[in-house]
């Protein structure tokens, strides 16, 4: 089923909880997506792999993918089925994006605009960011504050196993590109649209 015509953008700062400094994006997105869809951009746009169970917390109701059994609780409702526009109302709106439940990857989705629809302009889009993600089971935001430490410390004993087994010859940690990222974006709407 189609998703109905958006009516408005809403503009979303996303932040990963107690990253310090933080890591964040801003985005735009149609209204009208579903949360479903809305975790596929935040996996794109944050940079994570989509490799965990992932849910929304919002006004204290779960909503995740509930065909993935494990790690879920009965009361969790599907997201396929809930709209954004179906939950934010206004300027303001908080919600929580939890990714990966062994690390606990939290962010706070944050509505900071709801926007007219420009003519011509494609959507999803990333407006800004700051901060590359941390690597995959690292062990949440205080492992990867660790494993940075460690890694910025030549004399660390665990410092060419860190490098090696978990950091990318070129990994940057204040690394973010905008650009790569709406590059993915729009091979994602290119994708969504021919289904």
């Amino acid at each position: 089923m189609p998703a109905p015509a958006p009516k408005s953008i809403y503009q979303l700062k996303v932040t990963l909880n107690d990253s310090k400094p933080p890591i964040w994006r801003r985005i735009l997105v149609p209204d009208s997506i579903s949360l479903h869809q809305l975790h596929t951009i935040l996996q794109i746009v944050m940079g994570w792999t989509n490799s965990h169970l992932h849910q929304f917390i919002i006004d204290d109701e779960y909503y995740g993918e509930p065909e993935e059994e494990d790690g879920y609780s009965e009361d969790l409702r599907n997201e396929k089925r809930y709209r954004l526009n179906q939950f934010v109302t206004r300027k303001g709106f908080k919600f929580i994006y939890e990714y990966d439940f062994g690390d606990s990857w939290e962010h706070t989705v944050h509505v900071e605009a709801i926007l007219p629809i420009e003519k011509g302009k494609q959507y999803p889009v990333c407006m800004a960011g700051k901060r590359a993600c941390p690597p995959e089971d690292i062990g949440g935001v205080w492992g990867y504050e660790e494993l940075l430490q460690a890694a910025s410390n030549s004399k660390h004993p665990d410092y060419n196993e860190i490098l090696i087994e978990w950091f990318e010859e070129d990994f940057d940690p204040e690394r973010f590109d905008v650009d790569d990222v709406n590059k993915s974006l729009r091979r994602y709407a290119a994708r969504a649209r021919m289904k």
